[in-house]
């Protein structure tokens, strides 16, 4: 019961079709089992209660909302609220992330259009929701927000939009907890490598056409770890460690969860 008596805003709870749990829905799950109140935002209300449900399922407390994070006026109406229905919120956490789905391509074939919706998503987004929580954790001297980042951002990855807006995450995370430490408010930033989630072989398979068997094992092959992609469920045991008081001391942090990759050269 690390997160005994907390309350946590997963943005991002849903997931896209697929085999295996998402990042979001499975930090969702790991919160709630920690004993954490959890509120599942997700752009529809549908895939928010669908993962809220199998919160209750498991006996934990778990209330849907629906917010387009690329609208600042139904971000804060979410906010708003998960804050009524828990009391506040202690834990902010920050999954929502899109690339070759948004658009994103290499530069030879990349369009404004989808600069705009893959920054909107992946950086705008996360901004202006934590400026709708933030005043909260301020006002209580506590709070610990975990952001989602990628390994792209450090890797060779040639995607234009994906890997820039990612980046950007890092740069805001490292600014929030510079400038919030006097409010006792606490921001790292996770950097996932090649995870078996919906998003990342899902997409592709159907993105390239390939059978999701080809795509794993392209992708196995690339982790020195065992040459196997991680899960969710390793995201979330990153992201529990970050939001609990065990890492109270712990703030600015760019933790990868990738199997080894950042480390290996040559």
């Amino acid at each position: 019961m690390r997160l005994k008596n907390k309350t946590a805003m997963i943005v991002g709870a849903g997931q896209s079709p697929g085999e295996t749990v998402g990042n979001g829905r499975a930090v969702c799950l790991l919160f709630s089992r920690e004993g954490a109140e959890i509120a599942c935002v997700d752009r529809t209300l549908e895939a928010a209660e669908e993962t809220a449900e199998i919160v209750r399922a498991e006996g934990g407390k778990a209330t849907a909302y629906a917010a387009d994070i690329t609208i600042e006026r139904e971000i804060e109406e979410a906010v708003r609220a998960a804050q009524e229905k828990m009391g506040g919120i202690d834990i902010l956490h920050n999954n929502v992330g899109v690339s070759i789905a948004g658009g994103d391509s290499v530069i030879e074939t990349f369009t404004e259009e989808a600069f705009d919706n893959v920054f909107a998503i992946n950086l705008r987004g996360m901004v202006m929701t934590v400026k709708h929580v933030l005043p909260g954790m301020r006002k209580r001297k506590t709070g610990s927000i975990v952001n989602i980042s990628s390994m792209a951002v450090l890797d060779m990855y040639p995607y234009v939009a994906y890997k820039a807006s990612k980046a950007g995450v890092v740069a805001f995370t490292e600014q929030l907890a510079y400038q919030n430490a006097a409010f006792g408010v606490r921001a790292n930033v996770i950097l996932p490598g090649l995870m078996d989630t919906p998003m990342a072989v899902d997409t592709r398979a159907r993105e390239w056409q390939k059978s999701r068997e080809e795509v794993v094992a392209e992708r196995n092959a690339r982790v020195p770890l065992g040459a196997k992609m991680g899960t969710g469920w390793d995201v979330a045991y990153a992201a529990l460690y970050l939001a609990s008081d065990e890492a109270k001391f712990v703030t600015g942090v760019t933790l990868p969860v990738d199997g080894g990759a950042s480390v290996k050269r040559g």
